[in-house]
């Protein structure tokens, strides 16, 4: 008589020792917090996306304003350069006007005042033309008033400083005596 020894059964698998509606449960509980996940990480990519976008923006209108800046600086600096000098050249202006005994100064003084006029006007910078002409408030500064019968109304009788513009801006106003 021989007897067989009867091998235990192997332990069951967990999903045998779970019935279907707890693994259904535990499924679907493993599936939202994976989705969960997703969304927080989608929220995360949206963000980081969003930061991105705001640093590009950024980025560009300061690349647009340092251009705009780097344009205007040499148009003011050569309207400063140009305001400064502006009184030598009326000091130049008195200077010939002035009685003078030597005539190689007075050449010389003239000399000195065309080569720095035609340096002003190499780099753009012209007189306003005023006597004669009608008074205009954005090229004028009427410091006088008198009544003359020959000139017309508002019209600049006589130039008491020149004025002076670059391009289109006025670096300086005209000071004028206006007639009527």
């Amino acid at each position: 008589m021989s007897e067989k020894k009867k091998k235990p059964n192997p332990a069951p698998d967990a999903a045998e020792n779970t019935s279907p509606a707890e693994g259904g449960a535990a499924e679907e509980a493993a599936a939202e917090d994976i989705e969960r996940q997703l969304e927080a990480l989608q929220k995360q990519l949206d963000s980081a996306n969003d930061k991105l976008l705001r640093t590009l923006a950024e980025y560009d209108n300061y690349r647009k304003r340092s251009v705009k800046e780097k344009e205007s600086i040499y148009p003011e600096a050569k309207c400063d350069v140009a305001v400064k000098i502006l009184p030598v050249l009326d000091n130049f202006e008195r200077a010939l006007s002035a009685p003078c005994q030597d005539a190689e100064f007075k050449r010389g003084v003239e000399m000195i005042f065309q080569s720095l006029s035609g340096a002003l006007a190499a780099a753009g910078v012209e007189e306003i033309p005023s006597t004669g002409e009608a008074f205009d408030p954005n090229l004028h500064n009427a410091v006088m008033h008198i009544e003359d019968e020959a000139l017309g109304e508002n019209v600049v009788a006589e130039v008491l400083q020149k004025g002076y513009r670059l391009g289109d801006r006025v670096i300086r106003h005209a000071m004028v005596k206006v007639a009527n």
